[in-house]
């Protein structure tokens, strides 16, 4: 099955939280961005807010470390990995469909001289942990 790759450019929306697998003790963080389309409302001359995307991103290794020492909430990032989503349910038995970015073999760097966009506040769904459902990737 071939595996779906994403760039995205959006700020963050959670602190990078970071912990270590118990069987191999290898470092991963994660944190939440999100990524709002704008446009140019001819009508008004504003720029408005278009169709959003919220996505957690799994970081492994070198590139957690980074991310755990330098990420910060409204920072501008770009975030480059496989895409997934995770099934499951909610506390009522909803099957909510979260996109995943993961970010094992991916980049996750600043955007140079860049301005925070606002973000919105998550929405219903984005609380549920991440991960590739069979936990950390293969070793390389």
């Amino acid at each position: 099955m071939f595996d779906t790759y994403v760039t995205i450019v959006g700020n963050v929306l959670t602190a990078p939280e970071w912990r270590r697998t118990t069987q191999s003790n290898t470092l991963v963080a994660n944190f939440k961005v999100a990524s709002t389309a704008r446009r140019l409302d001819r009508d008004t001359g504003r720029w408005v807010d278009g169709n959003s995307l919220r996505v957690r991103v799994n970081c492994w290794r070198k590139l957690a470390e980074g991310v755990a020492a330098s990420v910060m909430v409204g920072d501008p990032v770009v975030v480059a990995g496989r895409l997934y989503t995770r099934d499951w349910t909610d506390d009522g038995g909803q099957p909510p469909h979260p996109l995943r970015a993961g970010g094992g073999g991916g980049r996750a760097r600043p955007v140079p001289g860049s301005e925070p966009v606002p973000a919105q506040p998550a929405r219903h769904g984005d609380q549920h942990g991440g991960g590739r459902g069979g936990g950390e990737p293969g070793a390389r």
